[in-house]
């Protein structure tokens, strides 16, 4: 054979296997789709028998036999389940349905948000769009269901957080008992659930962004004071447009932060 020439065996052939070889095999991805229609299918068994949260799953060796599947491959999918939050995994007890747990939500989305930060803060720009979305989408209905005595629990809300402010300390737990009260009378706990997963996101990209230029804790406050007096006053349209400027602030900083 020439030097120069090139057979299925030579030089050219090499640095396609390479190439190849830096993708992700077929087989590999054939086995992660595999997993993923696993745990679609311990889903859907779930739902078929009607359990609910706190309901014992067959054992290991039923679901194995019932699924066609080997041990090591269904705990492998049991174990993203579990990271889910879709079940339990209680050693020594067995499995069973998990109850409604937001935390793997709230670790991903704290997770793009932060990430986001050290780029461009796209995703967690997104992020305080979603939640003022949320509140200001919401408050008129929640006003329309707002007792007195709920009122006086988002009264009190405020004050600790003037008195915590004028005390120069910060207020995270009257922060987060304001939102919560403001749409208790919705009476969703998804909803609920919902914004404490974006309550922790928005506070935990505050601390990260604890370097920018934000409002001093009494101006914090003031704004609460705000949006609650827009509330007992009944005007769902100011309550809504002051929610929405409570989130300017956080805007700003992002933007600093990331130097957009």
């Amino acid at each position: 054979m020439a030097p120069g020439n090139v057979t299925a065996g030579g030089p050219a052939a090499g640095c396609a296997g390479a190439a190849l070889g830096r993708s992700i095999p077929p087989a590999r991805f054939s086995a992660q789709a595999r997993l993923k229609a696993l745990q679609a299918d311990i889903m859907e068994l779930i739902l078929e028998r009607g359990l609910e949260a706190g309901d014992a799953l067959p054992t290991e060796n039923e679901l194995s036999a019932e699924l066609g599947v080997g041990r090591n491959t269904l705990r492998e999918s049991l174990k993203v389940l579990q990271a889910l939050g879709v079940i339990e995994i209680r050693h020594g007890f067995g499995m069973f349905v998990a109850p409604s747990n937001f935390d793997a939500l709230a670790d991903g989305l704290t997770f793009r948000g932060r990430l986001s930060l050290r780029h461009h803060g796209q995703e967690a720009l997104q992020l305080v769009e979603a939640r003022q979305a949320l509140e200001s989408g919401l408050i008129a209905g929640a006003m329309d269901l707002m007792t007195p005595e709920g009122l006086r629990a988002v009264e009190d809300a405020v004050l600790r957080m003037e008195a915590l402010a004028g005390a120069g300390e910060g207020f995270d737990e009257a922060d987060a008992e304001f939102h919560r009260r403001l749409f208790e009378p919705l009476n969703n706990f998804l909803l609920i659930s919902l914004l404490g997963v974006f309550w922790n996101v928005y506070r935990r990209l505050h601390m990260d962004l604890a370097g920018a230029e934000g409002p001093c804790l009494q101006g914090a406050a003031a704004l609460h004071r705000e949006i609650y007096e827009a509330v007992a006053a009944g005007d769902a349209v100011l309550a809504a447009e002051r929610l929405g400027s409570h989130f300017d602030a956080m805007r700003r900083r992002i933007a600093a932060a990331v130097g957009a």
